[in-house]
């Protein structure tokens, strides 16, 4: 049903010229609010700046700010400035006096446009102005210097006034072709977005003076005829050409400009979440729609015509919150939605708790405290948000899982979007590559890397007391680890709390600390060292020389540097902390002397005082790695890593060797960082690097020869599978002799063994599937499951399979991708159910419904002392480990999971990703290996899964 006040001047019933007058009233009425609420906002003097803007461009005044010359183009379309203009100029130049200008005088400035966040909701005290400067397209290019001279001098005379303000010089016959050469606005990815460009200009600019936009005449269901619609208006004069301005229309965006505009916010979501977010999924709102997408400037449009004038609902971030709401409700994601509404709070910021409530009762406060009681948030919550400035590890490790879990699925859908609509060039596949490798470096785990726990969620994290404690592991007997807990506590008082965080090795709770700003050069540690030898003196210099080696805060990762993998920038060594060697070897009863001694021969009894090392790395995609190195060979292993991850690198990283145990300290540093040293010169002499490991007497060699494998005839079935199953390092074609196993399916399946290919091998029984994977080196994998449906069987294989795929890809200049990245393939063998495989059929991908939630389960593998494995696992971005749970590891993250399911289905755990690269050092790791570890983890998942639900109902939870 339509509004009685609901105007459709249609071309077929015709149109009048009252009717037109009464659409653009009610634009300008809008408008005008806008600009009231925008003036609000600002102080005193930035309402000058704004106020003035428009005489400013229609006069040259030399005693006026921003006058270049007397030719610089002057003159704003169909604007006399009133009184109140005059009268402002004149208290900044005394002298200027407005006359005037009769007859038909040249106007080249066409319309001045406030592009922005002023005017709306999200209006905040530092909120700078993006001004759209349109001007006549018959401008040449010394008229266009003039002007471009002239918006600089506006900008710094807008600085002066406490107001940032951006200036972009529009041609608007260029621009309605879609052709421009700069950014447009200070929020502006470049020339790849032109429509959602003009969306977002249309539906949220404020009109300062000069020409008004066409589009505003066109009706929304005419878009899609815009050019003749407009022709009919002009050409039959129902509205003067001198009076619109043609920006252009939005009856078609084009597939790539999604993911442009998603791109670009993804990469400043990066750093700053919550401002990016709520563009973000608008943008994958719209792109789910494509192509029947309806822009929300059209919807703002046919609300005006509608006469549906209400300033909120047609507030730009309201609208903006609106779509996405409606679109994630329609996918039942409820907690994506939390995360939208956090971020509209956050980025509005105006405090509603009960403490704030003697501020100004402005209209965005009243606003958004309309929104946040339909939410039905309560005092706790925004008293939770309101201290947003006061959050600390733990608030912010919360959030943090949600807004990493939110930027991966949005570059999931991202890459999974240009995909299907084949919406990427190649400039943004490589964009989209180089994005990839921002998120990787910026939140994927592995072994020894640090996380980085606050990426813009709260200003200041660091705590003014804590306390650090080395205490017994209980849950693996003989260990310690070490805490740190907040306040200062007494001995054995930290036992009542929870630790902040946890670690088995010093350095890396320490590096943890700083990197993420916990401890700063303000923060007052307590220590309990527990069964070490460290000091106070020893913590004060660890954490200083942490201070020196990563100086905070780091800076921005350049694209060249993510082109190519990443590479060690600086490396900090720390020799025996926490120990005292000659405590350690007391039972020699060596005799302190002060002749010179070699510290890797101390007092010629051939007893080496280099106990331990921890090593950290900052590397060239600003990522912290803490590697801990102790035992007999300590110093030749970590030498040995230190040149491998240089191997033919020109580049050398930044060495310091640092020790200040209690004894020898200093001659120990000084023969450590002899020998890394001389090592050094030894490489870059081009020495045989062989060689020189084996002056370091160490040899570490493991060689599969290439070359073809003839398989003997054998009975022994899961023998055979385990042979081929063995892990490579090269390429190998197989072939079975004989005919004993003419009845199974390897021959087949071995055929087709191709190189540097990962092949996805499935046949179907009844109630159960075999899987096999052949990988790039063809080691055959192979796995026996319960079968239900083609996409449960392949999905959780085809996530883990992207997973290693991308780990393999991190390792590999950008440019040589196309040809070194490894591709998945899938086929199924032929005929199912018993009997033997005939035939091999290709088949597509398994493909997932969009955004299809699944919970990600990741592994962390390393290595252990005496060869066992300490195993970390994260599930949807929480940590389970060892130190917390002990033997219950996989019971407390199967239960984790089982939480999380919607339905109580029974079914298998799987692992979507695994990281082995500490037991890999420089290696690449086929995927076959990453295969068998999986199987294990998953094994071991799946067992605990078993437990929880054979157990008895504990009537207590």
């Amino acid at each position: 049903m339509s509004h009685p006040h609901d105007i459709r001047p249609d071309l077929d019933e015709g149109i009048d010229r009252k009717v037109l007058a009464t659409l653009r009233a009610r634009f300008l009425h809008i408008n005008q609010c806008r600009l009231e609420r925008a003036m609000e906002g600002l102080s005193s003097r930035q309402q000058l700046v704004l106020t003035l803007l428009p005489l400013l461009f229609h006069v040259n005044h030399p005693l006026l700010p921003g006058y270049v010359s007397g030719a610089t183009p002057a003159g704003v379309a169909g604007y006399e400035p009133h009184a109140e203009q005059i009268a402002d100029a004149q208290r900044l130049a005394r002298s200027f006096a407005y006359k005037t200008r009769h007859g038909n005088p040249p106007r080249p400035i066409h319309g001045l446009f406030l592009m922005g966040s002023l005017g709306s909701l999200a209006q905040a005290e530092q909120s700078d102005m993006d001004l759209w400067v349109c001007h006549a397209p018959g401008l040449d290019e010394a008229q266009r210097e003039e002007l471009r001279r002239k918006c600089l001098l506006l900008e710094a005379w807008a600085a002066s006034q406490g107001a940032e303000a951006h200036f972009f010089l529009i041609d608007p016959q260029s621009f309605a072709q879609g052709q421009r050469d700069s950014q447009l606005s200070s929020d502006d990815c470049g020339t790849t977005q032109h429509f959602l460009l003009l969306d977002e200009f249309y539906r949220t600019a404020i009109w300062l003076a000069g020409r008004t936009p066409l589009w505003w005449l066109v009706p929304a269901y005419e878009e899609h005829n815009y050019q003749a619609y407009t022709q009919t208006l002009l050409s039959k004069r129902f509205i003067r050409n001198q009076d619109a301005l043609d920006l252009g229309n939005l009856a078609h965006i084009p597939p790539r400009e999604y993911v442009g505009a998603g791109l670009w916010q993804l990469y400043k979501a990066i750093d700053s979440p919550y401002k990016s977010l709520l563009k973000l999924l608008l943008t994958e709102a719209y792109a789910s729609e494509h192509p029947n997408v309806r822009c929300l400037s059209l919807d703002y449009k046919q609300a005006v015509f509608a006469n549906h004038l209400d300033l909120d609902e047609l507030d730009p971030y309201v609208m903006v919150y609106r779509r996405i709401e409606r679109y994630l409700q329609g996918r039942g994601e409820t907690a994506r939605l939390e995360l939208v509404r956090r971020s509209l709070y956050l980025k509005v910021n105006k405090k509603l708790s009960s403490l704030d409530r003697s501020r100004s009762n402005g209209w965005q406060r009243q606003l958004l405290q309309r929104l946040t009681d339909e939410w039905g948030w309560d005092a706790r919550q925004l008293a939770m948000l309101d201290s947003r400035s006061q959050w600390k590890v733990r608030q912010v490790a919360v959030e943090r899982r949600e807004v990493v879990a939110e930027l991966n699925q949005s570059y999931r859908f991202l890459g999974r979007f240009a995909q299907s609509q084949g919406a990427s060039s190649r400039a943004e596949q490589r964009d989209l590559n180089v994005l990839g490798r921002r998120l990787y470096a910026a939140f994927e785990r592995r072994a020894g890397k640090i996380e980085v726990i606050n990426p813009g969620i709260a200003p200041d994290i660091a705590e003014d007391t804590l306390t650090l404690v080395q205490s017994p592991n209980r849950k693996e007997p003989g260990t310690y680890h070490w805490g740190l807990y907040n306040g200062n506590l007494a001995v054995h008082e930290w036992e009542h709390f929870n630790p902040i965080k946890r670690c088995r090795e010093l350095l890396e709770l320490l590096t943890w600390a700083h990197r993420n700003g916990v401890i700063d050069t303000t923060t007052r540690l307590a220590l309990h060292p527990g069964d070490s030898d460290l000091s106070e003196f020893e913590l004060f210099n660890l954490l200083s020389s942490l201070q020196q080696s990563i100086p905070l805060p780091l800076g921005s990762v350049s694209e060249e540097c993510l082109l190519q993998p990443s590479a060690a920038n600086a490396v900090l060594l720390l020799v025996n902390v926490g120990v005292d060697p000659l405590r350690q070897h007391r039972d020699l009863n060596i005799l302190m002397t002060t002749e010179r001694t070699d510290s890797l021969s101390y007092a010629g009894v051939r007893e080496n005082l280099v106990l331990t090392l921890d090593q950290i790395t900052l590397n060239s995609w600003n990522e912290v790695l803490v590697q801990r190195y102790d035992g007999e060979h300590a110093l030749l292993r970590c030498l040995q890593d230190f040149l491998n991850s240089l191997g033919q690198r020109s580049h050398r990283p930044h060495l310091q060797v640092r020790c200040f145990c209690h004894n020898r300290a200093q001659a120990i540093s000084q023969r450590v960082e002899e020998i890394f040293d001389t090592a050094q010169l030894l490489l870059d002499q081009r020495l045989n690097h062989r060689y020189l490991l084996q002056v370091a007497q160490y040899t570490h060699v493991l060689e599969l020869l290439p070359g073809q494998v003839s398989l003997a005839t054998t009975a022994d079935h899961e023998a055979l599978l385990a042979h081929l199953g063995e892990v490579r390092s090269c390429y190998s074609p197989l072939y079975l002799d004989g005919n004993a196993l003419q009845d199974y399916d390897l021959p087949l399946l071995l055929e087709q063994g191709r190189r540097n290919c990962i092949q996805v091998f499935y046949r179907l029984f009844d109630g159960w599937a075999d899987l096999y994977v052949l990988d790039e080196y063809n080691a055959l994998w192979q796995q026996r499951l319960p079968f239900s449906d083609e996409s449960h069987l392949l999905l959780p294989l085809q996530r883990f399979l992207h997973s290693v795929v991308m780990r393999h890809d991190a390792r590999l200049p950008l440019d040589s991708l196309q040809l070194a990245t490894l591709e998945i393939q899938y086929a199924q063998l032929m005929p199912s159910g018993p009997g033997k495989a005939r035939s091999v059929e290709p088949r597509p991908a398994p493909s997932v419904a969009s955004g299809q939630p699944y919970y990600e389960v990741q592994a962390i593998v390393q290595a252990g002392a005496q060869g066992a494995m300490h195993v970390t696992l994260y599930c949807d971005q929480r940590e389970f480990s060892e130190l917390e749970h002990g033997a219950l590891l996989y019971q407390a993250v199967a239960r984790q999971i089982l939480g999380q399911r919607r339905a109580a289905a029974q079914y298998r755990c799987y692992i979507t990703d695994l990281d082995l690269s500490e037991l890999l050092k420089d290696e690449q790791g086929s995927t076959s290996l990453y295969l068998h570890y999986k199987g294990q983890l998953e094994h071991a998942l799946n067992r605990g899964l078993e437990q929880i639900q054979a157990a008895p109902v504990n009537s207590t939870h």
